[in-house]
């Protein structure tokens, strides 16, 4: 036997038959209880038994109780109860655990004051491990970056005793002398001063391989070529040298030049 349509009460066909919210349902008569719009088993939602659009499905609201006398009265209560409770567990528990140290202003300077010494070292770890790793290509890094934190390298104690001042040149020219002519008949070009003064001093010849702006009054500036003479090792990442085309003096970067 065919059921009742829970809608209209007419017979409900197989062949239109919908069978939801434990009744049955002509297509046509399963629709919204409010705006009448014809739902389908994808977009209906149920309550109560009755079907509704996502527009007009029932909200639950909650009852909101009166801020009387009495309720005041319970909840002033429960809060001192709460605090009871509360002093008693924090008798039982006291030394037992860690206690809780008030963040006031001076904790918090000293806090402040530790992460800065925490970044001064890490950026001095930084900077020596980056100092020693060999260049892998391309422009190396410079002195003074974001990431050396303009950390700034003093020469050893044994270096610094036998240095000039930066301001005074370590070398003076030497006066060009002629070379005695040859035996096979021609007469050999005078070495350049620069060259001369060089040999004479002892000191090793380095070529620029990069541009370098000084940072420091105690560096100096090169551009890529420029030959350095006169250079001491201070540690594995700068030297002291006179920059021949200029007659500079002063510290450079290791890894901005080569040997010659």
């Amino acid at each position: 036997m065919n059921p009742s349509c829970a809608r209209c009460g007419k017979v409900v066909y197989p062949t239109e038959k919908v069978n939801c919210l434990d009744k049955y349902w002509h297509k046509a008569c399963f629709s919204c209880e409010i705006c009448k719009m014809i739902l389908n088993m994808k977009n209906y939602k149920g309550y109560d038994k009755k079907p509704y659009c996502s527009a007009h499905y029932p909200k639950q609201s909650f009852t909101m109780v009166a801020d009387t006398p009495e309720n005041l009265r319970l909840k002033q209560q429960s809060n001192l109860q709460s605090q009871v409770r509360y002093k008693e567990d924090f008798e039982k528990n006291k030394g037992k655990g860690f206690s809780v140290v008030a963040d006031t202003p001076e904790l918090q300077r000293i806090k402040k004051t530790q992460d800065q010494i925490s970044n001064i070292k890490y950026h001095e770890e930084f900077e020596k491990s980056r100092m020693g790793n060999p260049m892998e290509g391309g422009e190396p890094e410079r002195r003074g970056s974001e990431d050396g934190a303009n950390y700034r390298r003093p020469p050893p104690e044994s270096v610094q005793q036998h240095l000039p001042p930066p301001s005074t040149p370590v070398f003076q020219p030497l006066p060009q002398q002629k070379q005695p002519a040859k035996s096979y008949g021609y007469q050999e070009a005078a070495a350049p001063a620069s060259s001369q003064r060089g040999a004479a001093a002892g000191g090793k010849r380095f070529r620029a391989v990069y541009d370098y702006n000084a940072a420091d009054e105690d560096e100096v500036s090169f551009q890529d070529g420029d030959n350095i003479v006169n250079v001491q090792q201070i540690d594995e990442g700068w030297m002291y040298g006179t920059v021949e085309r200029t007659g500079d003096t002063g510290m450079l970067p290791a890894n901005y030049v080569e040997a010659i």
